[in-house]
């Protein structure tokens, strides 16, 4: 069993049609890495879900947005700020651990770590945009 065993941190699923988990190649976090997953699960089309885990102990240095669906943030360890902004506002939500937060669909986020924190990310991945800080 223990061949079973994976790290979210490294190794990301995608929760497919069919109520199908299918690991995903090793996370990078480059925009290359996104395109790769999306061609690879393509025909699930926006009911697919990406489903990671992070560990921050900076700032994100971008924004993203995730224009198809929702995304779900979990905060599991630690302290996280998500910033969204929405009519050209920005507001704040500090997660700490057990706490979420959904992003809308549309709505640009980027996020404050002054420590350390974990967090569980669950999105439709299709589509995602990303733009300077």
């Amino acid at each position: 069993m223990d061949d079973a065993v994976f790290n979210l941190q490294t190794d990301p699923v995608h929760l497919g049609l069919g109520a199908r988990v299918v690991p995903q190649e090793q996370f990078t976090g480059n925009l290359e890495w996104y395109e790769r997953y999306e061609a690879r699960t393509d025909s699930d089309g926006v009911e697919g879900r990406l489903v990671s885990m992070h560990r921050y102990t900076t700032s994100w240095e971008s924004w993203e947005m995730h224009p198809l669906g929702e995304e779900l943030v979990v905060c599991t360890a630690g302290t996280i700020t998500l910033l969204q902004e929405i009519n050209g506002q920005v507001r704040s939500a500090v997660l700490n651990q057990g706490e979420a937060v959904i992003n809308p669909p549309g709505v640009w986020h980027t996020a404050d770590v002054d420590d350390e924190a974990a967090v569980l990310i669950i999105t439709t991945g299709i589509g995602t945009k990303n733009r300077p800080r």
